[in-house]
């Protein structure tokens, strides 16, 4: 069972990957596979790769794929592998999905993953979500912890923004930023998400 924020998470990448016109889609650190089953069946998209490292999060999105009509399952491949580390396969995508995953590597893994998805993947789009700190305090979190034992970091708006913009401007992309699941007046929402859009 899902939780409300994670549909919200859900719904604001889909209306993000519908808008943008992708029709193929890399999801980086896909786990279950929540993302990928609810976009497969869309018309606009013919393509998706769900690539994570965890075999056990794959076997179980394999089972689920196997509900699913034959024609929406071909558009669907899976591979076990680190988002990390370049895959010359994986460039030509028209949008890359990355949902609640980059809190789980080590911050010294970030500039490999700018390196990979930005300097050699090169999607039009890409669609970053991230837990936001600054709203920690409304969910009861204490200052000395995290959400989820899991998580290696967890950013505030201003934080979360820095970065974005900085790999932006490096990488040759515009980026946007919103919030997710409710807007506190002074703290944002309870997730935020950054929207880079290749610049040629």
């Amino acid at each position: 069972m899902t939780t409300a924020l994670h549909e919200d998470r859900l719904r604001a990448i889909i209306a993000a990957v519908v808008q943008s016109g992708a029709r193929s889609l890399l999801d980086l650190g896909c786990g279950d596979g929540d993302l990928i089953l609810r976009l497969a069946p869309l018309d606009q998209i013919t393509r998706i790769t769900g690539l994570d490292i965890h075999r056990p999060s794959l076997t179980a999105l394999q089972a689920e794929m196997r509900t699913l009509p034959n024609a929406t399952r071909a558009k669907i491949s899976l591979a076990q592998a680190s988002m990390t580390k370049a895959h010359p396969n994986l460039r030509g995508y028209d949008c890359a999905c990355l949902v609640e995953t980059i809190e789980h590597l080590p911050l010294g893994d970030l500039p490999r993953l700018e390196n990979a998805l930005f300097g050699d993947m090169r999607p039009q789009t890409a669609l970053i979500t991230t837990p936001n700190a600054d709203f920690n305090p409304v969910l009861g979190v204490p200052a000395h912890r995290f959400r989820h034992p899991g998580h290696h970091f967890e950013w505030g708006r201003a934080t979360f923004s820095q970065w974005a913009q900085g790999i932006a401007a490096r990488r040759g992309y515009t980026v946007s930023l919103s919030d997710i699941g409710g807007a506190h007046p002074h703290l944002g929402g309870a997730s935020q998400m950054a929207e880079f859009r290749r610049d040629s």
